[in-house]
């Protein structure tokens, strides 16, 4: 029996729908293309029980109103805040040399966290968290609250187009005119070219008080990521083994879902916990594993005594 297949060019395909990249799309593929780039990616994963840590917050939150109660999320960047201070080097920015093969890791005291956080109109964009390490639940809750209503005023294309000059700008400094020409065409030609506001439009955009919109301190690096890629499907029976690490930052950790499976105690007995994957991904050139474990060890004492969520409230 002949059996024959009948071949379909690639020229015959069409496509049922073309989306051109908008400036939040442009940002994310620049950015996410140099950490691929420039950074030799390491990971690891770390899976802990967390049964005692949900049933303290479930404690703690008995204490506030419906519409008022700290997140797990909230919990879990308070949480992986402390546990960063036991590994300072993750809290760091990379300054490396390619060319001479040169570095110096700066090591920052003050955890800001590069954060992605959903707006109410279904935008995704990832906002600078600043000083998480010396907050209390209750403030990292309320600085991500006024973010949300801060971007509910705000147009995000302009806040992305001041970042996209300064890091333009920035590029030129540096020597890299190709790129700097590049991003000019992008900019300001073709299908991709940006829409700024313009004339009375953007004098009462610029009206509004920085106090009441996001602006580029906002979204700048912070100096570690934070995503909680789980809050996005709570059902994920999987989780995330890797991500991209965002120069001049060395490390990113990604959050999944929280589920439940069996697992072996100190007494070899088998229970059924809640546990939570998180993946750990870091720039090789500027830190080993060594240098993240002290990280989870501080994290497994949080979370096999997690009665110190009562004194971050």
């Amino acid at each position: 029996m002949k059996i024959s297949f009948k071949h379909t060019a690639m020229s015959d395909l069409k496509p049922v729908q073309e989306i051109t990249f908008d400036m939040y799309r442009k940002v994310v593929a620049n950015m996410t293309l140099e950490g691929w780039d420039e950074i030799p990616h390491s990971c690891m994963t770390y899976r802990p029980v967390i049964t005692k840590f949900l049933a303290e917050l479930k404690k703690i939150n008995e204490k506030f109103p419906a519409d008022n109660k700290i997140t797990i999320n909230t919990a879990l960047l308070k949480i992986i805040s402390e546990a960063l201070k036991a590994a300072p080097l993750m809290n760091s920015h990379l300054d490396f040399d390619r060319f001479t093969v040169t570095g110096k890791l700066k090591v920052y005291d003050q955890i800001n966290v590069t954060m992605p956080v959903s707006l109410p109109d279904g935008a995704m964009m990832s906002f600078n968290v600043r000083d998480v390490g010396n907050k209390n639940m209750s403030e990292i809750k309320s600085t991500i609250e006024d973010i949300i209503r801060r971007g509910n005023n705000s147009d995000i294309n302009e806040v992305l187009l001041d970042v996209s000059l300064d890091n333009t700008i920035g590029k030129l400094k540096k020597g890299e005119v190709k790129k700097t020409i590049g991003r000019v065409i992008g900019a300001k030609f073709g299908e991709g070219k940006l829409h700024e506001l313009k004339g009375q439009e953007k004098k009462d955009y610029y009206a509004i008080p920085e106090k009441d919109r996001l602006t580029m301190k906002d979204v700048e690096q912070g100096t570690i990521t934070i995503s909680n890629v789980g809050s996005l499907y709570k059902n994920w029976r999987g989780e995330c083994t890797l991500l991209e690490v965002i120069p001049p930052q060395t490390v990113a950790i990604a959050i999944s879902s929280i589920h439940k499976e069996p697992v072996v105690n100190k007494n070899d007995e088998i229970t059924v916990e809640s546990v939570i994957p998180l993946c750990i991904a870091f720039d090789h050139k500027a830190l080993d594993a060594y240098d993240i474990i002290p990280f989870v060890k501080r994290l497994d004492e949080i979370f096999d005594d997690p009665s110190n969520l009562q004194d971050w409230v």
